[in-house]
């Protein structure tokens, strides 16, 4: 999802834009799978969990001889051979480089319906986030012609008022929410400074309260930790015996160690996102900021901060640019090359509802530091057996924890090996799969819909 920050209206974007690419058929599903509408309102396969959790995911359910066809807005997801796409373009008010932008007038014309585009522009520029409404009437049409060709929808989690429209139409539904929004709005808003901020944040999370309302009429909804089945409880109003835990893989043919690299020293690497407070790069700065009159560091931060955000002015107040190397745009592959090299990775989250970035160090055999915000100890483990776990929020701890890492190979060495041998036993794709498959399994004995 993109960050707010303080609302901005946007001059009028280039005079082109990315053409919406041609659908690709999904393979047929194997005696007794399931055809799988999958529903991802934002693809992107490299910024944020949902386009990585689309990916993986539907890959490994046709590896287990399901259908699965991916409907999806931009920016659009990759998928693997074998998984369908059909496009659900909108008017991408926030794409790079140019977010809260205008669109031309025959993006209007063109768009479908044009009633939502109008609606979604609107939205927009009243501060507030359209697309999971818009992305959901949308889905919600197309599927409404291709009724006779899935057994259940899959969505993940966009919880628009097109979802809850699909439970009406009679389709199965079955929700992945990893975590409740709800935490990013809280984290939002207590790192404001001023009362426009607080109002544009306000209308910024307006989307909540639809989500929040879809969620409880959902009959199934998995969710990837036993910490977010709590919050979303909680905070979302869902009863917990309609949520099951699944909890999220990572390819760990391909994020493994790399012998063969020999890591930098004195190299910290962080994988965020998004610049939000939410991802707690800024107490991470100020911990490398202290390390640094002690020692020689370098950061290689795995994301694109923006240009005048929070990232942004910590760096130039601690006068870090010498040492801080962001990187965009990398395959996966690179990822974990990129982790190899790389002394010491760190999760410095003031809340996750999983966390890929530290199942993807951890598979990579990298020694890990994190808080212990939201889900992130049930994933990592336990403190100073599988990584090292600090109270979020806190940038002399964190900077203890990593120097302490720094300063001793072996602990790095026993903590790097047992959290990969952690997450081949817990956090796979594959078991992903399984478990999800399970999901729909039940959803549909439930009787919650009949399929055709």
């Amino acid at each position: 999802m993109p960050s707010l920050g303080i609302f901005r209206h946007k001059v009028r974007g280039p005079a082109t834009h990315p053409p919406v690419p041609e659908r690709i058929a999904p393979r047929p599903p194997a005696p007794g799978g399931l055809r799988i509408a999958f529903l991802v309102y934002r693809g992107n396969p490299r910024c944020g969990g949902q386009g990585v959790y689309t990916r993986h995911l539907t890959r490994e359910l046709v590896a287990l001889g399901h259908s699965v066809e991916v409907f999806a807005g931009q920016p659009w997801p990759e998928v693997d051979e074998g998984v369908g796409f059909t496009p659900v373009p909108g008017l991408d008010l926030y794409r790079d480089p140019d977010p809260f932008r205008i669109p031309r007038p025959r993006e209007f014309r063109g768009a479908f319906p044009r009633s939502v585009a109008v609606l979604e522009f609107a939205v927009m520029c009243t501060a507030g986030f359209p697309e999971p409404w818009s992305f959901s009437l949308r889905a919600r049409r197309l599927l409404a012609a291709r009724r006779d060709e899935f057994d259940l929808v899959h969505d993940n989690q966009c919880l628009g008022h097109g979802i809850q429209g699909m439970l009406d139409d009679g389709w199965p539904v079955l929700e992945t929410l990893h975590h409740p929004i709800t935490v990013d709005r809280q984290l939002a808003l207590s790192h404001t400074t001023n009362p426009w901020q607080q109002a544009t944040q306000r209308r910024w999370f307006g989307f909540l309260r639809m989500q929040c309302t879809v969620a409880r009429a959902l009959p199934r909804i998995v969710t990837v930790s036993e910490s977010s089945r709590r919050d979303i409880a909680t905070q979302m109003g869902v009863a917990p015996e309609r949520m099951t835990v699944v909890p999220v893989g990572v390819d760990h043919t391909v994020f493994r160690p790399r012998p063969e690299l020999t890591p930098v020293p004195g190299r910290i690497m962080v994988t965020s996102s998004s610049d939000v407070p939410m991802k707690g790069l800024v107490p991470l700065l100020e911990a490398v900021a202290k390390l640094r009159t002690e020692r020689e560091v370098e950061l290689v931060v795995i994301g694109n901060p923006r240009a005048d955000g929070r990232v942004a002015k910590a760096i130039e107040r601690l006068d870090l640019a010498p040492v801080v190397r962001c990187v965009t745009g990398i395959s996966d592959d690179e990822l974990a090359c990129n982790y190899a090299r790389a002394q010491v990775a760190v999760v410095p989250s003031l809340y996750e509802g999983f966390s890929l970035p530290a199942i993807e160090a951890m598979a990579c055999g990298v020694a890990l530091v994190a808080t212990t915000g939201g889900a992130l100890p049930e994933v990592v483990g336990d403190d100073g057996r599988t990584g090292l776990l600090v109270p979020p929020d806190d940038p002399g701890a964190l900077a203890a924890a990593i120097g302490r890492l720094l300063d001793d190979d072996d602990l790095r060495t026993r903590l790097g090996a047992a959290g990969r041998q952690r997450v081949l036993g817990r956090f796979t794709w594959q078991v992903t799969a399984a478990g999800t498959a399970d999901e729909y399994r039940a959803l549909l004995e439930d009787g919650a819909a009949v399929p055709c």
